[in-house]
């Protein structure tokens, strides 16, 4: 079964921009061997640390969306324990997340276009009123209202 999964990973700041190629491209490798597909990369570029990581304050992020096997994502993730430039890395699988979302989507839509369960109510009470009044014939007193006689 595919999943989706972001790969998170940060790289020593004075790493050249040809070495981020060759490791992302030998990433890129190693999810087609394992049956997987990389949907993006996007380069985030030099941030500050929120703490020091082997001694650098600094990092360059890079964010990789996958979609492939678990054993995929174990076989990536053991490739960058063992490279000396990735500093830290996180995966997270967010194909239920998107689920969820979606499924909310839907869910607003509809209330959007429907406006909503109590609006809808009360715009058909609102029209049966209408249509009794119409139907009444002239003279007689509307549904619901008393009639009260008049004394001469």
């Amino acid at each position: 079964m595919q999943r989706t999964y972001e790969l998170m990973f940060i790289v020593r700041p004075d790493m050249p921009e040809e070495e981020q190629d060759k490791l992302i491209a030998n990433l890129e490798s190693q999810v087609g061997n394992a049956g997987g597909t990389i949907k993006s990369v996007e380069r985030m570029g030099k941030r500050r640390l929120a703490y020091m990581v082997r001694r650098f304050q600094d990092g360059i992020y890079v964010l990789m969306v996958l979609e492939g096997e678990g054993g995929m994502v174990k076989e990536v993730e053991r490739r960058l324990r063992v490279n000396e430039p990735v500093i830290k890395f996180m995966t997270v699988r967010v194909d239920e997340e998107q689920k969820r979302l979606a499924k909310i989507k839907a869910i607003r839509d509809t209330k959007v276009r429907g406006k909503g369960t109590r609006a809808t109510a009360e715009a058909a009470a609102a029209e049966g009123a209408v249509a009794a009044a119409e139907e009444a014939p002239e003279g007689a007193p509307a549904e619901g209202a008393e009639s009260t006689p008049v004394s001469a």
